[in-house]
């Protein structure tokens, strides 16, 4: 094979048989290597005959959005989607797609040499693997009911973008929203889409078409996705931000270690964090600083108090600690850690332990207003949890936000099941 065909200006467009890439997506990962490797040598297309692109994709994949470093981690919890990183399990679909989404790139690229952990911490950070916003991967890998990001409308600090796909990939015909597992902007999907299981379609809210877009994407150009340098700057086009590129090859890191567990899709063993985390997570922090303001200052005071009665002759006085709040930052649970800063007593002057300050939905209007909160993100085309608002505001009266949080599943059909609907 000659250098040129190796370089990676020379990115031809030869389709792969289809019985060849049928073994190698039906394959297991270990049986399907000798597959791999003749496709490698013998072909440089993708199985549905286009080519990576020789220049690099400027345009991003996604964008950065408000209160949180990607959809699926809130600011805050970037610690905590590491350390669960090894441990949280990925859908048996996505972790085939991604691994597969490496095998038919390298076939297509023998120069970009990325690594399937590095696709699967971006499908962590969109969308915690096809699973955000209630949503599951079925049989096939495709997203269901779909997830959609924010309306890209340059309101409440997103970017705005105009309308690129008459509505037909994100529903929405004015402006652009992010879409599918790896949240593709439609315009910049319309570059990089690939039928990666020969069903046909090119479908973004496929795990397998999703992630072999992401590796053409990252792939495009003439970084070396084995080196650091490479990696940061291909996932930095993939999404401008700086805290979205080390929170990416962190878990790539964590996912490269090695302890991982496939889990069957549908199920998840970690924290997944909803579009409303971010809000709630941003609010404890701000609480429990609050609280750690108050428990200094009460420190202080006893401590003057203290000093004070010393001098005038007083026996038996001690200062009293304040006790300390964990910082929510750095838990491993954001949202349990930052809750735990709210509820727990201070200590004031006299040494009298002070009632926690504990919020609650205390009002049937503040309950309200929570459920709708926790209810946007759910997709409800026929409008049935219309119905269920005022049923869900009287089940949480009275509990914390938290609580609630808990208490609401994340899904249509399970909202409606919870409420006898």
């Amino acid at each position: 094979m000659s250098a040129k065909l190796k370089g990676r200006k020379s990115k031809a467009a030869s389709l792969v048989p289809l019985a060849l890439l049928s073994a190698a997506w039906t394959a297991s990962i270990a049986g399907a290597d000798s597959v791999a490797s003749a496709a490698k040598k013998d072909h440089h297309g993708l199985p549905d005959g286009s080519a990576v692109p020789s220049q690099a994709i400027k345009a991003p994949a996604s964008v950065p959005i408000p209160g949180a470093i990607a959809p699926a981690v809130p600011d805050g919890a970037a610690d905590a989607t590491v350390a669960g990183a090894s441990t949280s399990g990925i859908p048996a679909a996505a972790l085939s797609a991604y691994q597969r989404a490496a095998q038919i790139i390298d076939a297509a690229d023998t120069t970009c040499n990325i690594p399937w952990e590095l696709i699967a911490a971006i499908g962590r950070v969109e969308s915690d693997h096809g699973q955000y916003g209630g949503n599951t991967l079925n049989s096939n890998g495709v997203a269901v009911p779909g997830i959609y990001g924010p309306t890209l409308d340059g309101k409440n600090g997103t970017q705005a973008i105009m309308d690129t796909d008459g509505g037909q990939l994100d529903k929405d015909p004015v402006y652009d929203r992010a879409v599918g597992p790896m949240q593709f902007i439609p315009s910049t999907w319309a570059s990089v889409k690939v039928d990666a299981n020969g069903d046909g379609q090119r479908n973004p809210q496929d795990i397998n078409d999703a992630s072999l877009a992401s590796a053409v994407y990252l792939c495009s150009g003439t970084d070396d996705l084995s080196t650091r340098a490479g990696q940061e700057a291909a996932v930095y086009r993939y999404n401008h931000s700086h805290q979205y590129v080390d929170l990416v090859l962190r878990i790539m890191e964590a996912y490269s270690q090695g302890d991982y567990t496939a889990i069957p899709s549908g199920t998840y063993g970690g924290t997944i964090f909803t579009p409303s985390a971010a809000s709630t997570i941003k609010s404890r922090q701000h609480q429990a600083k609050a609280q750690q303001h108050a428990a200094a200052a009460a420190a202080a005071a006893g401590a003057t108090g203290s000093t004070g009665g010393a001098s005038a002759g007083s026996s038996g006085s001690s200062t009293p600690t304040a006790p300390s709040v964990p910082d929510p930052v750095k838990a491993t649970d954001p949202i349990k850690q930052a809750t735990q800063g709210l509820t727990q007593g201070l200590t004031d002057a006299t040494g009298t332990v002070t009632a926690p300050v504990v919020n609650t939905l205390s009002t049937l209007t503040q309950a309200l207003d929570f459920c709708n909160s926790q209810f946007a993100t759910i997709p409800d085309p026929l409008h049935l949890l219309d119905a269920a608002r005022s049923k869900c505001a009287s089940r949480v009266q009275g509990m914390t936000p938290t609580d609630a949080a808990a208490l609401i599943p994340n899904t249509l059909t399970g909202i409606l099941s919870w409420l006898g609907l």
